[in-house]
């Protein structure tokens, strides 16, 4: 990991960041949209809105930007190998359900033991977060069976996963999560990182007071930066999302090389699920996941499915989100209901076209039989 983080820093300055039309129009719009975003609110609140007050908006934007970032990361890694991924929905729901009873069941059963409760809420916490993201992963390896092996339209396959995910958590919540549930460990704590989080404004936005999975979104970025374009495995992985046939000819096997890329990618979605009942709350609810798996899509595609775009897309729609807490402090007399729109009102711009034309991998969806 340290090697990756070494190698992400010039790779970003070379690659990443390298300035296109595509690439410029989307960090414009991605600023124009924080910067009238602040404006609003403090035309809003009347001028209340200081520096903290920002500060503390944009800390909120980051979190509740974790989990449409890293949907979004699951659904670039997917498409890139051109295996489209929209059940990344219900792979997160049934990650944060498993993450949730595996928190709550083995903290309860160390306890049991004797074990000191500190200890046991440390193991459990562990323990929940590799469980929630080994469940999206058995998903996401159920959506490349059937979408690659058995050639079932990848649409569909998704819509199923979804499904039965919604089917699964509800059935389980109603038997095992509704009543009489032991008392859990709680969520992860939060924690500094030291000297970033003194960085001003910035450090206390990104590194001061979040928690692990946060500093993991905020990681991954480069990680899969470096990975999709400094390796092997990354260019491989990419071109099987654009030309399988010529990749095929040169002896790279398109069917595993694209079943590792949904598997992965589903793990990253699982991360993202855990991140609802290991971080934001100590608790299950049905559906509680709120359609970030598709607005991650949202984020894959304003960000032209690379991870820093998306991860910038993804800050948007926290912010979005994060204003509604905003609001609820400053305006309580605002509908509470007209906030809570704007994320959404934001996919929708966003997959409108106001960024200019996103263009897929050129084999992204299509089936592959080798001949």
């Amino acid at each position: 990991m340290r090697r990756a983080v070494a190698l992400g820093a010039p790779s970003l300055l070379r690659h990443g960041l390298r300035v296109t039309p595509a690439r410029a129009a989307s960090v414009g719009v991605g600023l124009l949209a924080l910067v009238v975003t602040y404006a609003l609110l403090d035309l809003i609140v009347g001028g209340q809105c200081a520096l903290p007050c920002v500060t503390s908006t944009l800390a909120q934007a980051v979190r509740l930007a974790t989990p449409i970032a890293l949907a979004a990361y699951c659904g670039l890694v997917s498409e890139r190998a051109g295996v489209m991924n929209i059940g990344i929905e219900g792979m997160m729901l049934l990650a944060a359900m498993v993450g949730y009873a595996a928190n709550v069941y083995v903290f309860d059963a160390l306890k049991g033991q004797g074990m000191d409760p500190a200890a046991a809420a440390h193991t459990a916490r562990l323990l929940a977060l590799f469980a929630g993201v080994a469940s999206a992963g058995l998903l996401g390896l159920l959506h490349a069976v059937v979408s690659l092996s058995f050639r079932v339209d990848q649409l569909i396959s998704g819509t199923v996963i979804n499904i039965l995910a919604a089917g699964i958590t509800g059935y389980c919540y109603r038997q095992f999560l509704a009543e009489n549930v032991p008392p859990g460990p709680g969520t992860f704590a939060p924690f500094d990182i030291p000297l970033l989080a003194s960085i001003p404004v910035v450090g206390p936005v990104l590194f001061q007071g979040q928690k692990p999975i946060v500093y993991l979104m905020l990681l991954l970025a480069v990680i899969l930066h470096v990975v999709l374009f400094r390796t092997r495995w990354g260019l491989r992985t990419r071109a099987v999302g654009e030309h399988p046939k010529a990749v095929d000819t040169v002896g790279i096997d398109v069917i595993r090389t694209r079943y590792v890329a949904v598997v992965l990618g589903a793990l990253i979605a699982g991360l993202g699920g855990v991140w609802f009942t290991l971080e934001a709350v100590d608790t299950f609810g049905p559906l509680m996941t709120s359609g970030a798996g598709f607005i991650g899509l949202a984020a894959m595609i304003f960000g032209k499915w690379l991870p820093i775009g998306a991860l910038l897309g993804a800050l948007i729609f926290g912010v979005g989100s994060a204003v509604q807490v905003a609001l609820s402090i400053f305006r309580p007399d605002i509908p509470s209901q007209l906030p809570q729109m704007l994320p959404y009102l934001l996919t929708i711009v966003i997959l409108s076209g106001a960024i200019g034309r996103a263009v897929p991998p050129a084999a992204d969806g299509v089936p592959y039989r080798k001949e």
